[in-house]
């Protein structure tokens, strides 16, 4: 098994930069997610890894050794990275079996290895009971998890999942997120995996790298992106995020002092006083309380273990708040106060990501 490493890396299509100037170094074994909007550039970053693209800039390494730089790249079936895309593509007059197969056949595997490998691959992806089965005949769950078998029965050193799980219903979704993670720990190939989805990015990823117009902006740990997000659109980006005005007054020990909505309150982060600075607010940092931000609820959502409970400030142009409340909603129109727990003065300083981010 094998890191990867981005070292100022740019791609070019024409006039587009996809990628531009990404540097990041993904450790041996991590379960990576290129998180980001439809044309941010992740999926050409996953077509540089496995080598169908060569950049314009920079140097990609395996390892310590270079397999991509301007003007050469590495042949991809030279580099054993396996590449799973969103259609699955598989053949469809191939059963399962077949399908996972395929590629162990044009090797010239020996007969009783090549069934041996392709039965133990299906086993690790839950497919064992179904490898007579075509395509036609399995569920969206079962396609992709043929093509990954597919993939994983070649044993690569790095393993790419482009958009992997879009087309899968929430429970299987869900199976498919646990069971990938599951296979990453156990066989400790390198997963990169590019997707929209910021609630599939959390599950599962070591680390995420969020990109937007084919640069990275923030590469965090899930519970750092979370809690201590680089930018007001990351922040938002993750679980129903809120930004708020706030005003810095000072700072205690340990957290800053801002006035929020006219309301005192200590968070976390760094400013000085006299700023005016955005404040990153989770559902789960507020509370209704006695005391607070004054408003009235405009809606309630019940989520099962929460009510997720909306509340206007009464302030004047101030966003709604969505508070996640254990006990029973407030009715509609109820003037409430909101208190606030807990919130993330989010950096002034919002440009890229830094030049090189173990992850």
């Amino acid at each position: 098994m094998v890191g990867v490493t981005f070292e100022a890396v740019s791609k070019r299509y024409g006039t587009t930069r996809a990628v531009d100037g990404v540097s990041i170094d993904i450790a041996d074994g991590a379960f990576f997610v290129v998180l980001g909007p439809a044309g941010c550039g992740k999926t050409t970053l996953l077509r540089l890894v496995a080598g169908m693209d060569a950049p314009d800039d920079g140097v990609i390494k395996f390892g310590d050794t270079p397999v991509s730089r301007a003007g050469w790249t590495q042949p991809p079936a030279e580099r054993q990275v396996g590449m799973v895309f969103q259609s699955g593509a598989l053949w469809p007059h191939l059963s399962v079996a077949e399908n996972a197969a395929f590629a162990l056949r044009l090797r010239e595997m020996r007969d009783q290895d090549r069934i041996l490998r392709v039965q133990e691959t299906l086993a690790k992806v839950g497919l064992e009971a179904l490898a007579e089965r075509r395509p036609h005949e399995l569920n969206a769950d079962q396609r992709q998890r043929t093509a990954l078998a597919r993939c994983l029965v070649m044993r690569p050193r790095i393993v790419l999942l482009d958009a992997l799980l879009s087309d899968l219903d929430p429970q299987q979704r869900d199976a498919m997120q646990q069971d990938i993670a599951q296979l990453n720990r156990e066989i400790g190939t390198t997963v990169i995996c590019a997707t929209r989805d910021s609630a599939e990015a959390l599950a599962y990823a070591t680390h995420i790298a969020v990109m937007d117009a084919g640069r990275v902006v923030q590469v965090d740990a899930p519970r750092v992106l979370y809690g201590e997000p680089a930018t007001e659109a990351i922040a938002r980006l993750f679980g129903r995020g809120m930004v708020v005005p706030a005003t810095v007054i000072g700072r205690t020990s340990e957290r800053v002092v801002v006035d929020v909505f006219g309301h005192r309150l200590q968070v976390r982060g760094t400013g000085q006083s006299g700023e005016r600075r955005s404040l990153c607010l989770r559902a789960e940092g507020l509370a209704l309380a006695e005391s607070g931000i004054r408003g009235r609820v405009t809606d309630a959502v019940y989520l099962g273990a929460v009510t997720l409970v909306t509340v206007q400030p009464d302030a004047e142009g101030a966003p709604e708040l969505k508070i996640a409340h254990a006990g029973a909603p407030p009715e509609f129109g109820a003037a409430v106060s909101v208190d606030v727990r807990d919130g993330w003065i989010i950096p002034s300083n919002t440009g890229s990501a830094p030049a090189s981010v173990q992850a």
